[in-house]
């Protein structure tokens, strides 16, 4: 992994200096900043049983389901349709190594704008001066599951450029996927024929990759290992299958 660090800081620079990672930002931060602003308005109106901090982060999903494909659809795909990917590939740098590179950029990326977000709760703090508003351990509990959970939604993303070489393709494929792991799996769990004995193994597997119950664990401080040990594996597995994608791909260019 002598050339990861390199990769990493390459793909860091061209994301920084491409007008889609700020167009991806500003419309991140003004969805944010909308749910936010609808927050701090429903407390105002009524008080809520939930900090705002909770209630911020259960709507997690909508930014994600776009966010991610926006920072990762260009990463692989955008390669190979240039044909660059097998120039690349003919250096000492190996395959493991770009896309490990590719999605840790991304990944950076991604916690550096769940991080500006904390500005909201910092101008909360500064200007609400009511302590209520700022619960420390949702807060705290959020954003690590930002972090951990980011690891395996931006790795579906990566794979999902692996797949193809069109970006829209794989923007669509990696939302698609986005969408059935975070809201798919919710509803699949209350399904009748789930209830039956024969596929109960099935509906605890279900239940298991419940990632809007993770969230509620988190937000109470409650950090599961089986829970982190689900978006390490799923991580693992999903940056394997995109290796093994790109390899398959340049074998049959």
């Amino acid at each position: 992994m002598r050339h990861f660090f390199t990769i990493l800081g390459h793909e860091v620079r061209m994301l920084l200096v491409s007008p889609g990672t700020y167009v991806a930002a500003v419309f991140f931060l003004a969805v944010m900043g909308f749910i936010f602003a609808g927050i701090l308005k429903s407390y105002s109106s009524a008080p809520q049983e939930m900090s705002p901090a909770q209630v911020f982060f259960q709507l997690f999903w909508i930014p994600v389901l776009f966010l991610v494909p926006a920072l990762t659809m260009k990463c692989l795909a955008e390669e190979r349709r240039l044909g660059t990917i097998e120039t690349l590939l003919t250096t000492p740098i190996s395959t493991a190594e770009v896309v490990l590179g590719k999605f840790g950029a991304a990944y950076l990326l991604y916690l550096a704008l769940w991080a500006s977000t904390g500005g909201f709760f910092y101008i909360l703090g500064r200007f609400a001066g009511d302590a209520r508003f700022l619960d420390a351990g949702p807060l705290a509990g959020g954003y690590l599951f930002v972090a951990v959970s980011g690891l395996f939604f931006v790795a579906v993303g990566v794979f999902a450029s692996s797949l193809s070489r069109n970006q829209a393709v794989a923007s669509i494929l990696a939302f698609a996927m986005l969408f059935g792991l975070i809201v798919g799996v919710r509803y699949l769990a209350d399904l009748q024929a789930l209830q039956t004995g024969v596929l109960q193994p099935v509906k605890t597997a279900v239940e298991y990759a419940q990632v809007f119950t993770h969230l509620d664990d988190f937000s109470r401080g409650i950090v599961d290992t089986s829970q982190v040990l689900f978006y390490l594996s799923g991580t693992a597995l999903a940056l394997i299958f995109s290796i093994l994608g790109v390899e398959a791909k340049l074998l049959h260019s």
